[in-house]
C-alpha cells in the first residue's frame, strides 16, 4: 500500500526535469551581453573605415559630375554657386550654357554635413577642392578628407 505523503514517481520525474532557474537564465544573459559588447567594440574601427571609404566614393562621384559640368560649360561652378549647381541650375553668373541636373539633392557626408567645395582650391589651385570636414565636423583640420590626396603632384 502506498503512503499518502510519499512523492509519486511522476512527481519526482517532473521535479528533475524542471525549467531553468532564474540564476541560470541571468548567467546566459550576462554572457551574451559580454559577447555582444566585445563584438561592438571590435567593430568600432571598421565603422570609421567604412565612413572614410564612403567619403572617397562620394568625392569621386561628385568630382566626375563637376568635370562633366566643366566639359559642357567651360568652367566649374563658383564657390558661391557651390555643389547646389549640380542640383538646380545656377541663376548667378557665370550661368551654364548646357546645364543638366546631376543629383536629386546635394550629397551629405557620413557625418550628415554637406561636402565643402572651393574654386580655385587651396590644395588644387588650377581646379577645385572638394572635401568632407571629417568626424570633428570642422573644416581645415587634420581629419579633413578631400580630393587633394589624389591630385597633388608626385615628386
Amino acid at each position: 500500500m502506498k503512503q499518502p505523503n510519499a512523492p509519486s514517481s511522476l512527481h519526482r520525474t517532473l521535479r528533475l526535469q524542471g525549467g531553468f532557474t532564474l540564476l541560470e537564465i541571468m548567467l546566459v544573459v550576462v554572457i551574451i551581453s559580454l559577447l555582444l559588447g566585445a563584438a561592438i567594440y571590435n567593430m568600432g574601427g571598421n565603422v570609421e573605415s567604412a565612413r572614410k571609404v564612403r567619403v572617397q566614393a562620394d568625392i569621386s562621384s561628385i568630382k566626375t559630375q563637376l568635370k562633366l559640368y566643366n566639359g559642357l560649360n567651360g568652367f566649374y561652378p563658383t564657390t558661391q554657386q557651390g555643389l547646389k549647381a549640380l542640383v538646380t541650375q545656377p541663376t548667378s553668373d557665370p550661368r551654364p550654357r548646357h546645364w543638366n541636373q546631376s543629383f536629386e539633392q546635394v550629397p551629405l557626408d557620413p557625418w550628415g554635413k554637406e561636402y565643402q567645395y572651393l574654386v580655385p582650391g587651396k590644395h588644387n589651385p588650377n581646379s577645385f577642392d572638394l572635401f568632407s570636414s571629417g568626424p570633428d565636423l570642422q573644416a581645415g583640420t587634420a581629419d579633413d578628407l578631400g580630393n587633394w590626396e589624389a591630385e597633388e603632384p608626385k615628386n
